[in-house]
């Protein structure tokens, strides 16, 4: 994995259709499918395209994020996001998205962008058979309390 990478998750209708749009325009297979959720690590141009099946959705973009190498650049993202004044919420350890993750979140100046996310991931095949539907993937409209994952 590169030192870090954009992430961008997008809403689609059709999975199975957008998994296999993606896979032939960026020429790499799916890193990760779950039902409903597809992801690829794409390596030229470094990011991480996250399908979420959300036909009700208001648009495509779910959510922006940047995923790092490792917790410890998510503690210094942390540190220099404080630095410059920055309005943060860390959490450790959060299961999401079928995997488990350090991240913290970065509130954004304006709606419909209205945070960020750093993360690293932990563990990226825990066993889905005791996650909660809520803790695998993406909410629809992410908040604060209810944010999104990687």
């Amino acid at each position: 994995m590169p030192a870090s990478r954009v992430q961008l998750a997008l809403n689609v209708t059709d999975l199975e259709a957008a998994t296999a749009f993606y896979r032939d325009l960026f020429g790499v297979e799916v890193h990760k499918q779950r039902p409903g959720y597809a992801n690829f690590s794409i390596a030229d141009p470094p990011l991480k395209l996250v399908l979420i099946e959300n036909p009700g959705a208001a648009g495509a973009l779910n959510h922006l994020g940047v995923e790092l190498a490792g917790t410890d650049d998510v503690v210094a993202a942390t540190a220099r996001f404080a630095e410059v004044g920055l309005s943060t919420r860390s959490s450790e350890q959060e299961r999401c998205c079928h995997a488990v993750q350090d991240k913290v979140y970065v509130t954004a100046p304006e709606v419909p962008l209205d945070q960020w996310e750093f993360y690293a991931i932990v563990d990226d095949s825990p066993d889905d058979s005791v996650a909660d539907a809520a803790g695998t993937c993406c909410p629809t409209s992410p908040t604060a309390d209810a944010p999104c994952c990687a």
